[in-house]
């Protein structure tokens, strides 16, 4: 191979994990929208801890905590979550946890993709049709896109509650992809993203009513 080739071919790689980031989650880089936060030790290693505000009724809101300084249009997030159901959770919590991304500045808009931990083994066959979920907000929470679109923008995935879940999301344009536990095919596919190929804007960690939920391990990698 000749040197000029070789060099070209390096500066490519190097290039593509330029906009790599790992974020440590300390509460000094977060931003809490409509819930609490606060860093907890689970087996010997600090994670973030994030409840929704008992304040907010409404379900698939920006109910999240989001990371300061990052704006992300294409590319790939990563964080492992565990999820706990509350002592008071109502009787249909799921553990619902997930990740927002493409957040606007008011957090008024963004897109999010969700699991709701019970669900994965549940004896329920339509309970486990309904692991996985993609929303969008404010038009197309999960009710409206069940009621549009029956299973088209929800999947299966084994899944437990008190477990670390490994999330990857992936984003080029009007599409999205899901991947657990670095399985090599996604559960969920969604290829008409509702706020277009061109949004961009912060990401966060989202969780909903009844969810004890847990982050660590937060990647980005922008691919714009």
């Amino acid at each position: 191979m000749k040197p000029t080739v070789l060099i070209l071919l390096i500066c490519l790689t190097l290039l593509s994990y330029a906009h790599a980031q790992t974020i440590k989650l300390d509460l000094k880089r977060l931003e809490p929208i409509q819930a609490s936060m606060s860093i907890q030790m689970i087996g010997g290693k600090q994670v973030l801890r994030v409840l929704k505000d008992t304040t907010v009724k409404e379900v698939d809101e920006p109910t999240f905590v989001k990371v300061k300084g990052v704006n992300f249009r294409n590319g790939s997030i990563e964080v492992k979550v565990l999820s706990r159901l509350l002592k008071d959770a109502p009787e249909y919590a799921r553990g619902f946890i997930g990740i927002a991304f493409r957040v606007n500045e008011q957090n008024s808009k963004y897109e999010s993709i969700y699991i709701r931990p019970t669900n994965g083994r549940a004896m329920d066959q339509v309970r486990r049709n309904h692991s996985i979920q993609y929303y969008s907000y404010p038009d197309y929470k999960f009710d409206i896109l069940r009621k549009q679109s029956p299973e088209k923008y929800e999947s299966y995935a084994d899944m437990e509650l008190n477990k670390w879940i490994t999330l990857r999301i992936e984003v080029k344009g009007a599409h999205a992809k899901l991947f657990i536990d670095r399985i090599s095919q996604p559960p969920l596919i969604v290829n008409d993203l509702k706020l277009g190929p061109d949004a961009s804007g912060g990401v966060a960690l989202w969780v909903e009513v009844g969810t004890e939920g847990f982050f660590s391990d937060l990647k980005i990698i922008k691919q714009d």
